[in-house]
């Protein structure tokens, strides 16, 4: 038996989770009107500290409205991926039989 095993390394998509704005603390000192304008135009930004969300500025929702996972890890409801980047799409031809952990061991080097 040959299966294939895709490596993912994030659990989402772009299509999943909206796109938002990451601004620094800094920046947003300097710039507070026109992230305030953003947010009344409907866009969610979030403010970094060290590059760590800590904060967002959005419109006024209901609660039952999407949540970004920017949102959700300065919530602590989330916490971020070790790795940044795009997610890791390599696949791997393996045998049925392997085991996962040798195979992990084997693809991460």
């Amino acid at each position: 038996m040959f299966t294939q095993i895709t490596m993912r390394t994030h659990a989402y998509t772009a299509s999943t989770v909206g796109v938002v704005d990451r601004i620094g603390i800094r920046e947003l000192r300097g710039n507070a009107a026109a992230v305030v304008r953003r947010a009344e135009a409907g866009q969610r930004t979030i403010v970094t500290v060290g590059g760590r969300p800590v904060a967002q500025v959005a419109p006024l929702t209901s609660a039952g409205a999407e949540r970004s996972l920017d949102e959700l890890v300065a919530q602590g409801l989330l916490i971020a991926p070790r790795r940044g980047g795009q997610p890791n799409d390599t696949t791997v031809a393996a045998f049925g039989n392997v085991r996962l952990d040798r195979l992990l061991r084997e693809i991460r080097g």
